[in-house]
């Protein structure tokens, strides 16, 4: 790459395309704007996902009845606002509420599960979710900033656990999208599995063709290749990869230009209910875990180093933050994007001017409503083509992470009953927590990286340290 692990953090002054491998520095704009773009690409569909599944079930307090198409559209326009809203607070905090690290903040599926049941509740409604979220980010902040008093807890081990554990759980995303996307009438047809084959393969053959700084911008060349590959196969009739539909049909609905609206403005105005609040609190701690590990990856992975406390301060803090941020826009919580943390473990991209064009290009796209439909359009078995070795990469983190700890019968019992418990939770048959209220099981089914997170922390904290041999 050109650059040494030691001047990786150094400021500089000039501007160079060598200094994407740089935190701090210039990068040429022609140059910034592709790699930028690469980040917006690999996380937009996951991004917007959450909105459609939450917002679709939501019903209106009171009345009972469901978002209409149009609201749930301009839902998916403040998604990627606060998204590149939290991405800017990331890579430039004001005061503590940051970590300067090159962190993409996006729309979270950590807390679909409980998300649904507030917004189905008609007591409750989406309203009443809103009100959660607003409640629940400012709590994740106050929880960040007070990240001195408790990081003595997160010892390597539980850190290393949890980086794993999120690869982990990345995986089945990864497949899903290349069959099709989860939940598809056609999920596993031939043309997905040949269009995400074609799109990892290109990937793979631009990472080793390109030179020099280009051979990082691979992902985004599978990108093309698998979305232009699929039009044709749309446009000739052969198969059915890409709906152009959404595109018109979001011109006639908000048109070309739209700014994003404070929900505070809109007749579905935030309930807050104590019980509501409770029962994602505690989900926003397993964001928090997740967030932890997630930046600890980027720190270990990228810039060789561990997570300095001000760094977990700030990006935790975001991560609350930016939340309520996302609620007051009638919007869903925000977290770290593992997808980006792998892309950018992966190719060593971590110039924070480069990513704030990826940030800009999703406020961008929020205000021209059209710009986010074609991006919207990607098919998932493209995307899925890209990222299975993104997500694999964030494991490998992990890995090395683990190897920095020291190999005993403590380290070996908090790591085999952290992944046993945690990750077999979530292939258990039927709902293990059954006879526990339905949070516990909604936090803990089928979120792998709450359970490894837990038991690693509490094995940790209570396991007996072995005594050194004299």
């Amino acid at each position: 790459m050109g650059i040494n692990k030691v001047n990786k953090e150094e400021l500089v002054t000039t501007t160079s395309e060598e200094n994407i491998y740089r935190l701090n520095g210039r990068v040429p704009i022609a140059k910034a704007i592709p790699f930028g773009l690469q980040h917006v690409l690999a996380m937009f569909v996951s991004n917007l996902a959450p909105v459609l599944i939450v917002c679709g079930a939501a019903v209106i307090r009171g009345s009972g009845d469901s978002l209409t198409g149009t609201e749930i559209t301009r839902l998916l326009q403040c998604a990627m606002f606060v998204a590149g809203i939290g991405t800017c607070l990331q890579l430039y905090p004001i005061w503590k509420i940051g970590s300067k690290l090159p962190i993409v903040m996006g729309v979270s599926f950590t807390f679909l599960g409980s998300l649904l049941m507030i917004c189905t509740n008609p007591d409750l409604g989406y309203e009443g979710m809103i009100g959660a979220v607003i409640l629940g980010g400012i709590f994740e902040g106050i929880v960040g900033l007070s990240a001195k008093y408790w990081k003595r807890f997160l010892t390597p081990v539980v850190s290393s656990c949890v980086v794993i554990a999120i690869g982990l759980s990345l995986l089945p995303v990864g497949m899903n999208s290349w069959g099709g996307g989860s939940g598809s009438e056609t999920f596993g047809a031939w043309y997905h599995l040949f269009v995400g084959l074609v799109t990892l393969a290109v990937c793979l053959i631009a990472r080793y063709l390109l030179k020099g700084v280009y051979k990082n911008l691979n992902i985004l060349v599978g990108l093309i290749v698998g979305y232009i590959l699929s039009a044709i196969l749309t446009v000739t009739g052969i198969a059915p990869m890409v709906d152009f539909s959404g595109i018109t049909k979001t011109i006639d609905e908000i048109g070309f230009i739209s700014i994003p609206q404070l929900v505070f403005f809109t007749s579905h105005k935030p309930v807050f209910d104590v019980g509501a609040f409770f029962t994602i609190a505690i989900v926003f701690l397993v964001s928090a875990a997740e967030t932890t590990g997630a930046t600890t990856a980027v720190c270990t992975g990228t810039l060789g180093r561990d997570i300095r406390i001000e760094e977990l301060q700030g990006s935790l803090a975001v991560d609350g933050f930016s939340s309520t941020i996302s609620g007051c826009f009638g919007c869903l919580p925000l977290t770290s994007f593992s997808q980006n943390v792998g892309l950018v473990t992966m190719t060593g991209v971590i110039n924070r001017f480069t990513i704030l064009m990826g940030a800009l290009t999703l406020i961008l796209a929020s205000l021209f409503p059209p710009l986010g439909a074609f991006f919207n359009s990607l098919p998932q078995s493209v995307l899925g083509g890209c990222t299975v070795m993104m997500f694999g990469s964030i494991m490998y983190e992990g890995m090395k992470m683990l190897k920095e700890c020291t190999f005993d019968d403590r380290t070996m019992i908090i790591v085999s009953l952290a992944f046993c418990i945690g990750v077999g939770l979530t292939q258990a048959d039927g709902n293990f927590f059954a006879a526990f209220p339905p949070a516990v099981g909604d936090i803990f089914n089928g979120n792998a990286v709450a359970g490894v997170f837990v038991i690693s922390l509490l094995l940790s904290l209570f396991l007996p340290k072995e005594k050194s041999k004299a």
